[in-house]
């Protein structure tokens, strides 16, 4: 794990790449409405988490930005450094258990506190499960599902101290499943599986915590302009673009304003769940 301080059902063309420009999501102050509190985003290199950690930053959270990929997390630091925010860049590969929990309290150590997690890191490689190459299979399991769990186990003790204690007396857990997480479709049967756990094992957890104003959210995105489907191999590349390719697909932006939304609730309102598709996606 290396530090420094300064998820989702995916669609492209195999030519379009990620832009880096998100929205001018405004200047934090002491009037925002996440002022004084810390979140931590994992999968923030690119995409949905890079999005959700610029919105949460301009909502006045300090964050914590988490990736494998550490050397894009810097200039993820520096643009929110620019816009007057807060954030710290910790590189770690989630599915060591013991590298999640380092995240944690290397943010706690250095924030003094955490009141909002986003838990998005995720991989999504597809094909049959017929002839399949298990490592994909254990690649899916190991990040999209045990790493998500190895974060929110990691992170609740402080999240609920947050909401006993903290200045909005409410924690937020986000869980980034999918929309494979709700509907199975041929060909993404391991992906699928990996999604059904995160929301199950969300809503066993809302139950457990939820009395005690830490609120759990799942978010589950439909067709997104990311980086996800460049894992896969040319065909499945391609079968993905010949699908998606006339559809109007959501941004980044559009996911981490839902999360936004989400963790901005007052105390006695809790979303527990969202499902967000393109308006032209059927499934």
């Amino acid at each position: 794990m290396t530090s420094h301080s300064h998820s989702a059902d995916s669609a492209h063309t195999p030519q379009q790449t990620l832009t880096d420009e998100f929205p001018t999501w405004g200047r934090p102050s002491t009037s925002s409405p996440l002022a004084g509190t810390v979140a931590l985003v994992t999968g923030a290199s690119s995409g949905i988490g890079e999005g959700t950690a610029l919105a949460l930053a301009a909502l006045g959270a300090r964050v914590s930005v988490v990736a494998r990929r550490a050397d894009r997390l810097d200039a993820l630091v520096e643009k929110i450094a620019g816009a007057g925010g807060h954030a710290l860049a910790v590189g770690a590969d989630l599915t060591d258990e013991e590298q999640a929990h380092a995240v944690v309290a290397r943010t706690v150590e250095t924030y003094g506190r955490l009141d909002t997690v986003v838990a998005n890191a995720g991989v999504m490689i597809l094909g049959p499960i017929t002839g399949a190459d298990t490592t994909d299979w254990r690649r899916m399991i190991e990040l999209n599902t045990l790493g998500l769990m190895y974060t929110a186990h990691a992170a609740s003790p402080h999240l609920l101290e947050a909401a006993a204690n903290g200045p909005r007396n409410v924690a937020d857990l986000v869980l980034v499943s999918s929309t494979a997480g709700r509907m199975v479709r041929g060909g993404g049967g391991v992906y699928n599986a990996s999604k059904y756990a995160v929301n199950a094992f969300g809503e066993a957890f809302r139950k457990e915590v939820t009395q005690r104003h830490l609120r759990v959210s799942l978010v589950e995105p439909g067709a997104v302009e990311t980086e996800l489907p460049l894992q896969n191999r040319p065909e499945v590349q391609e079968r993905m673009y010949e699908r998606y390719s006339t559809m109007e697909c959501l941004r980044p932006e559009d996911v981490a304003d839902t999360i936004g939304f989400i963790v901005t609730r007052p105390r006695h309102v809790a979303v527990n769940e969202v499902l967000v598709r393109p308006t032209e996606q059927q499934e």
